[in-house]
């Protein structure tokens, strides 16, 4: 499907929980947005996407840059530089939010959480950073310039490679992460590239499994947002 907002389109692509009939205006479910890494297909988390239909979300795979976008900078003040990229992919998704939450009135487009990778993580917290009440939660797969949230709302979850290293700043240190309940969950030797289809089925398996201790509701209590630990590829 491709949306079109002003002169700019928008692919993106749907995945539907296998229950969706029972989704309805007075028993919403959930909604995850999620934003495709730079030089990445939004048609390569499909494997990101299984996992969430499976925990009852409707999934919303955004592809940000288009054929004939301006390259994604890495000369100068990288922050500065690549900010109006971020803008307009926080402005794609609120697009994307308001344009299906018509459409599609049984899920909850109100307190969506969202997902990215890379470049499309950066351009997620850089949402939470405009809007702080737009999602319920945030999960980037190793986003490294722009600073996670810190705070109680959103929850965050991010699950780090190990080939790069994060700018400064951008991941809350230990106090701030115990103080505010950021789940930070590193993958020893996996690859910043490889956060995508085309990965390992390990390393696969170790991120959707981070994401879904961090969705799923505990059995005990019913509370979401649990923390996997640290684990290793080798």
């Amino acid at each position: 499907m491709t949306l079109t907002d002003h002169a700019r389109t928008i692919p993106i692509q749907l995945y539907f929980p296998a229950h969706k009939e029972s989704c309805t205006p007075t028993q919403r479910c959930p909604v995850a947005l999620v934003s495709a890494g730079y030089g990445v297909s939004n048609l390569a988390y499909s494997f990101i996407a299984e996992s969430l239909t499976g925990l009852g979300y409707l999934v919303v795979s955004i592809q940000h840059q288009l054929p004939g976008d301006a390259p994604l900078t890495s000369d100068g003040d990288i922050y500065k530089n690549r900010t109006p990229n971020w803008q307009r992919g926080a402005q794609n998704i609120r697009f994307v939010q308001h344009y299906l939450s018509s459409t599609y009135a049984g899920f909850d487009w109100q307190h969506p959480i969202l997902v990215g990778h890379s470049n499309g993580g950066d351009i997620s917290a850089w949402l939470i950073k405009e809007s702080s009440t737009f999602a319920s939660a945030i999960i980037t797969l190793d986003n490294r310039r722009v600073p996670l949230p810190r705070g109680v709302a959103p929850r965050v979850l991010s699950i780090r490679a190990s080939d790069f290293s994060a700018d400064e700043g951008v991941l809350p240190t230990e106090d701030e992460a115990l103080q505010f309940g950021t789940c930070i969950v590193k993958i020893n030797g996996a690859h910043h590239n490889d956060m995508q289809d085309d990965g390992s089925p390990a390393l696969k398996s170790k991120i959707t499994h981070a994401i879904e201790t961090f969705l799923r509701p505990s059995a005990t209590d019913g509370k979401q947002y649990a923390c996997d630990s640290s684990s290793s590829l080798d």
